[in-house]
Parts: structure tokens; sequence; C-alpha cells
């Protein structure tokens, strides 16, 4: 019977090593013919199925355009559907699970075997043979007793790994938010500009009118008329370039959302700006607030010191250690008529590796130099924030000034076109002069919704970039009266 199981027993390992070790020459089969050629995947090897998303998560009354959804609705629906933040979370919530791992060092360990054991001893050249099978169960306890801080490095590290987790968790929903209001207001503005180049494209059809009749009634050339009917051309161009960008911009916002760019929500209008002012904290004090509140540098500080725990935790791997172990088993003897066995042991451990071939010293070394060297990284990284603010700090002041320009040349770009279109259709201008303050006006307006688009978005980076910007419910909106002194948030401002 035995003889039998042995053979079966080589047969089924031999069919295993066969399955899964192959030839050497093998290997031309696994991968591409040569360096220029492409691969060819095998059936299994092709890419798998895309994995069903959920369906995105939107109130009826915005999708039968009962409403229009502010800034923090759109943030809210991102929150909801980009993946970017489940990333981040299940990150976050899987460093939370090692953390608690690493605690389950201090408990000791249990564990229970049994065993079924047929034996078979000869002796005397073979003249004996004895045969006994035997089965059992038996328990094990095993627990670390002392090991020089090893087990506290270990949970220190853990600890702090979770908390740059967290950080960047929350650096990551900030990022988010950071791109859907950077798409919300740039598309908002390609349909600004877009209404815009509307505008222009009937003031220039009511000048190639106006010259049409001039010369029916004889009092211009062919020349207005061609130069009108050019200006009319160049308008209509512009406003196909603006309807371009809105597609453009539309598809920027779903994407940063997690929707299809087929998603057909009405936002509304850029919003008007209603009070300008200068930020009333200074820069040095908004850049004290991002080096405190900046997550993504709050995780780079955690991963350093997740580093430098993790030099102690290398270190007691070269340091003794005691333990207790103890061990209670039952034994039982298949019809041989002998009472079952109780044995047990138990026994207190000291370990320590002496020498290691510098095993040890050598990971020490290492563990430090990373230390070092996530340390380094965060020193860089905060050296990048106080950047970042100083950039957009002033980019917010420039953005500021930009809008105020920019009102006062529409005002002036406007009363300048309504006297030389008044001009030309009393017979007093000409029409080179319409067509100028025409495309000036044209230009006047693109400046504003550009100056508009940007301030807010100068806004919402200042805020993100000194650690302001937040979802819709854990912060306020940011006010362009005080970029980021107020808080962040998402909300908008009219």
């Amino acid at each position: 019977m035995f003889r039998g199981g042995t053979a079966l027993l080589a047969a089924t390992l031999s069919g295993a090593a066969c399955s899964h070790v192959r030839p050497v020459h093998a290997i031309d089969e696994g991968v591409a013919s040569k360096p220029g050629a492409l691969w060819a995947p095998p059936p299994e090897g092709k890419a798998p199925a895309p994995t069903p998303t959920p369906a995105a998560v939107v109130p009826e009354k915005y999708l039968t355009g009962e409403a229009k959804p502010t800034l923090g609705d759109v943030v809210d629906f991102a929150l909801r559907n980009n993946p970017a933040t489940r990333s981040a979370w299940f990150q976050a919530r899987s460093a939370a699970a090692d953390l608690g791992s690493r605690r389950s060092e201090y408990l000791p360990t249990l564990s229970l075997d049994a065993n079924l054991t047929r034996q078979k001893t000869s002796a005397v050249g073979g003249q004996f043979t004895f045969l006994r099978t035997t089965y059992g169960a038996s328990a094990s306890l095993a627990w670390l007793l002392f090991d020089f801080g090893g087990r506290a490095a270990d949970v220190e590290e853990g600890e702090r790994a979770l908390f740059a987790a967290n950080w960047t968790h929350n650096a990551a929903i900030q990022t988010l938010v950071l791109q859907v209001e950077q798409a919300y207001y740039a598309y908002l503005g390609a349909r600004a500009l877009a209404a815009s180049a509307e505008v222009s494209v009937k003031q220039a059809q009511e000048s190639l009118a106006a010259a049409e009749e001039r010369h029916r009634a004889g009092v211009a050339t062919i020349a207005d008329e061609l130069q009108a009917r050019t200006a009319l051309s160049q308008a209509q161009l512009a406003l196909e370039t603006a309807r371009g960008q809105i597609q453009t911009y539309r598809g920027a916002l779903a994407t940063a959302v997690g929707v299809s760019p087929e998603f057909a929500v009405d936002l509304g209008e850029l919003p008007e700006i209603s009070n300008l002012e200068e930020a009333r904290e200074s820069v040095d004090a908004l850049i004290d607030r991002a080096q405190t509140e900046r997550p993504d540098l709050a995780a780079a500080r955690f991963e350093a010191l997740k580093a430098q725990s993790h030099v102690r935790s290398v270190r007691a791997e070269g340091l003794p250690a005691i333990s207790a172990v103890g061990s209670l088993a039952r034994i039982y003897y298949y019809n041989a008529g002998t009472i079952p066995s109780n044995n047990y042991s138990g026994a207190v451990l000291f370990h320590f590796p002496v020498f290691t071939g510098f095993k040890n010293r050598y990971d020490v070394l290492k563990a430090r130099e990373d230390a070092a060297a996530a340390q380094a990284d965060a020193d860089t990284l905060s050296n990048q924030v106080i950047f970042q603010v100083w950039t957009s700090y002033y980019a917010v002041q420039t953005a500021t000034q930009q809008v105020k320009t920019a009102r006062d040349l529409l005002a002036s770009a406007q009363q300048s076109e309504d006297v030389a279109l008044a001009r030309y259709k009393a017979g007093v201008g000409s029409i080179l002069d319409l067509l100028t303050a025409q495309t000036a006006l044209a230009n006047a307006r693109a400046q504003d919704v550009q100056a508009r688009a940007g301030w807010f978005l100068s806004v919402a980076q200042l805020a993100h970039d000194t650690g302001a910007l937040g979802p819709p419910a854990a912060a306020v909106a940011p006010s362009p009266t005080t970029p980021p002194s107020a808080g962040g948030g998402t909300g908008e401002t009219r």
C-alpha cells in the first residue's frame, strides 16, 4: 500500500513540476520575437476588462435643468465620483491595518496543530520490523517578552505611516478640489468668451448691413462693404474657436468630476466680481500658514519621522531578545493498546545575534541614509511650498489689477465703439474707424472675461497653496475680498 502511495506522490510532484517549470528554450515563446516586434499576448494575457464604475450620483433637479449646481455642488459630485480620493482613502485604511498588525507584536501567538503519523522502523538488519500509527493534537504558545524597543519602534513607524497616509488623503482631496475649480472656471470662461464672440458677430453683421446700405445709397465704396464682410468673417472665426474651447474645457471638467464628457448639466454663467480688495494677510503670514496647514508637506514630514523610527526598528534586530515558549500535546497510538501520552514543555529563551556577517550594521546604515533622504525630501517640498505661495500670492495681486484694468478698458472701448458707429451711420466717419473700434471692443470683452476667470483661478490656487482649500462640508468658500485669509473652500462669490 505504501509503495503505491509513494509512486502516486512521485507522479504528482513530477506533474506539478512539469506544469510550472518550463525548459530554457521556452523563454523565447514567452516574449516578443525581437526587440522591434510587438508582443502577441496569449488569451490569458490579454488586457483585463475595465471594472464597471458606479453611476454618477447627481440630483434629478440638476439633470432636468430645474436648478443650476454651484461650484460647491460640482466639487461634491467630484468627491463622490473621482477615483483619486478613493485610492488615497484605501491607502490610508491599508496603513491603519498595518498599524494594527504591528501592535499585535505585543501579544502572544497561539497555534493549534494536528498530526497523523505512520512510522516504520527496522532493527537487526531488517530481521525485526515495527509499524506504529500515532495521531494527536498540540498547542504552542510563544511570547516575546523583551526586545530593547524593537516593537515600540515598529508601532511608532506604523503610526507615523498612518498619519502620512491620512495627510496624503487630505492632499488628494485638496488637489481634486483645485482641479475641479480650475476646470470649472475655465469652462465658464470659455462660455463667456463664446457669448462675447456672439455679440461681436452681431455687431459685425450690423456694420456690414450699414456698409451695404451706404454702398447702395452711393455714399460709400465697395471697399467699405468688403472690409465689413472681412471683419464679420473674423468675428465668426473667433466664435467657432471659442465654441471649440467650450467642448475642450467641458471634457476637462467632466474628467475631474469623474463623469462622461457627454454628461449635460447647465452650470450657469461666469460670476461677476462685486468687490476687489487686496489680500489682508501678508505673504509672510501666508507662507507660515502653508508650513503648518499644507497636507502634502505634513505627509512628507511624517514620512521622514517614519524613516527615523525605522532606524530604531532595524537597530533593535541586532540586540538581545527574551521570549517565552510553551507547548502541550496529546498523542494517541492506533491499535497498540497503549495509553495516550500527554507531553508538555516550557522555556524562557534568550537570543543574541552576536555576528551576522555585518548585515545588521549595513541595514542600520541604510535605514539612516533613507531617513536622511526622506528629511531632505521634506525640506525640498518645504522650499517648494514657499515658492508656490509666493508666486500665487502675487498672481492674485496681478489678477486683481488685471480685473480693474479690464473693466476700465471695456468701458472706454464700448464708448469708442458707440461713437464710431454713430459717426459712420451719420456719414462723418470711415468704415476703418468703426471696424477698429469694434475690434478693440471685442478684445476688451475677451480680456474682461479672461481677467475674471483668471482672478478666480488665482484665488483658488492661492487657497490650495496655503492649505486652506477643502470640500464644501469642511471649509468656507474663499472670499474674493480676502482670497486665502478667511479660509479655503469651493463656493462661488458673485
